[in-house]
């Protein structure tokens, strides 16, 4: 019992002191290869909090204050922090998520009206091309705005506004990320039945961490850059120019 115990709520390992530092494609691999296990016992965490459809949202921003862990490397005790996590941002994570669903609902369903118009007419090109871009980035800053959420304390239209501004300074990082989180879907299809286990096992944490490994650079330069941004939960001594 304690082995089994100590599996969920142990500490995960970390980077030592003197390592040189990496960054980019490296530090994400670096990252992936050390904190694996714990991705693999996020995406469970995942799945069970998302049962009743309405946690989703919840369980994302748990799953994102998970993942800023791994970037940041700072000590993480998964079950609860990511119980904490899922009490402390279910209402805004809500609110916030149907918000996103309904915007990308309509981006899509506008990229799909006018598509299918766009056959007939070429004039109806132009606004599809916009409807593409405005819902990709909608997609953008979603993934800014939830870590930017995880990562301080603030009011919805600061949050808002912030993760606006990181989506316009730094976008193909975000970009990069969701195009990961596609590819291993597209993996999850093309390799069935094979990748059966994909979904139960990695693609939904692995997929958070990538989004979040991606975003957090633009999200540490608006917070430094905003001055009424409230003070971290956790201090730590990270440096983040190094991904």
């Amino acid at each position: 019992m304690q082995s089994l115990r100590d599996m969920w709520t142990k500490e995960g390992p970390g980077i030592a002191k003197n390592a040189p530092k990496k960054n980019g494609l490296a530090l994400f691999v670096e990252t992936f290869a050390r904190e694996w296990w714990e991705m693999v016992k996020l995406n469970i965490l995942f799945i069970l909090a998302s049962l009743l459809v309405v946690t989703i949202p919840a369980a994302i921003a748990a799953m994102a204050r998970i993942s800023v862990t791994f970037v940041e490397d700072r000590n993480t005790y998964l079950v609860r922090d990511f119980a904490e996590g899922f009490v402390e941002y279910f209402l805004r994570a809500t609110i916030w998520g149907l918000a996103f669903a309904l915007a990308i609902g309509l981006g899509i369903y506008a990229i799909a009206t006018y598509a299918a118009a766009a056959q007939d007419n070429l004039v109806l090109a132009l606004p599809l091309t916009i409807a593409l871009f405005a819902t990709v980035f909608i997609l953008v800053i979603a993934c800014h705005l939830v870590v930017l959420m995880v990562m301080r304390d603030m009011p919805a239209h600061q949050l808002l506004r912030l993760a606006a501004v990181a989506s316009f300074i730094r976008p193909l990082p975000a970009l990069a990320a969701l195009l990961f989180v596609a590819a291993l879907w597209l993996a999850h299809v093309a390799f069935y039945p094979v990748s059966v286990f994909m979904p139960a096992t990695l693609n939904f944490s692995l997929g958070m961490f990538a989004v979040a490994f991606g975003v957090h650079r633009a999200a540490v330069m608006v917070l430094g850059l905003s001055p009424a941004a409230p003070v971290p939960r956790e201090p730590h001594a990270y440096d983040a120019t190094h991904i």
